[in-house]
């Protein structure tokens, strides 16, 4: 039968260990936590407990929140400074965002600023500040969701690095020489293009960053005021956990079901070790000692078969 819910996962492992024929002394919180623990391994080492996706993320300008509707007022570039904290940062505007009414749009944070102080910019103009909220310019790094457990690249949409337009040279090589497909040889094309992406790897290189999943920050290794225009956006490739409630297949996956039915075993035995040797009604003894070796053979057998013998899947950082 089909597994396609958690209360079925139990269920099943339950039938597997001799229920309802047996009696297995497993609390209801300690099923879950072995399920939950079933669930998180097979999502770090099954090749199929991740898949793959791409993330967009603006770079944005940190956003300061005045108590009046003057950041209109402020000049572009003009350098404000916190009365009390002494704080600074330069007013800026995004490719789509300018400052308006009571959000001023600024950049290169230095120092905190304090709530309700007044800031004064290098231009003379006034304001007293409500809130700052720093954003991935001046964070350095970039908040990715939870549900990511691996970055494996950096792709960057915006103008600073894009080089698809007319004066490319990929756009010529292919505008020139692939008018006919029929007539035109692709190794030419083929050898041109290897060797222009090994320039551009010798010269450019590839976009540095470093990411835990346990921190959900994601660090760009960059100049980031010349290598980022504000407002732009970066596309993460990375990995993301299969989630059983939304894909309920997960389930159903056969290694799955086998180890939560031996982490259940190893439960049951753990409970059970201290009346190993008592003698029950009817001749039965417990012998706990016997199904926990049993358990964790079982357990050790099913995660060098989930490590060593499943498909490989790319490396990612996380």
């Amino acid at each position: 039968m089909a597994v396609s819910t958690r209360s079925g996962l139990k269920e099943y492992a339950l039938r597997a260990l001799g229920a309802p024929v047996l009696e297995i002394n497993v609390d209801d919180d300690q099923i879950e936590d072995r399920i939950d623990e079933a669930l998180d391994y097979w999502k770090l080492y099954h090749y199929e407990g991740v898949e793959q996706i791409y993330l967009k993320q603006q770079i944005r300008a940190s956003e300061i929140v005045l108590t009046t509707s003057v950041a209109a007022n402020f000049d572009l570039a003009e350098r404000i400074t916190g009365a009390t904290s002494g704080a600074t940062a330069e007013v800026c505007r995004e490719s789509t965002r300018v400052s308006s009414g009571t959000l001023l749009l600024v950049r290169n944070v230095t120092g905190t600023f304090t709530a309700g102080e007044a800031i004064t910019g290098s231009a003379g103009h006034n304001a007293t500040l409500s809130s700052i909220t720093l954003r991935e310019y001046d964070n350095r790094y970039v908040e990715v969701p939870d549900y990511v457990w691996g970055v494996t690249k950096i792709l960057s949409m915006g103008q600073a690095s894009s080089s698809k337009n007319i004066f490319d040279l990929q756009y010529q090589l292919r505008l020139n020489d692939l008018y006919d497909l029929t007539s035109t040889s692709l190794i030419y094309y083929k050898t041109v293009m290897s060797h222009l992406a090994l320039l551009d790897l010798e010269l450019n290189g590839h976009q540095g960053f470093r990411f835990n999943r346990l921190n959900g920050r994601l660090y760009l290794d960059a100049n980031w005021q010349t290598d980022f225009i504000l407002g732009d956006h970066i596309i993460v490739q990375s990995y993301r956990a299969m989630d059983p409630t939304t894909w309920s297949k997960v389930y159903n996956e056969p290694w799955l079901k086998h180890y939560v039915t031996a982490l259940f075993k190893k439960q049951w035995a753990t409970n059970i070790k201290k009346f190993s040797g008592i003698q029950l009604p009817g001749g039965v003894t417990l012998d706990g000692d016997k199904l926990y070796d049993e358990a964790t053979t079982e357990i050790k057998e099913l995660e060098d078969e989930l490590q060593n013998k499943s498909a490989p899947l790319d490396f990612f950082m996380g």
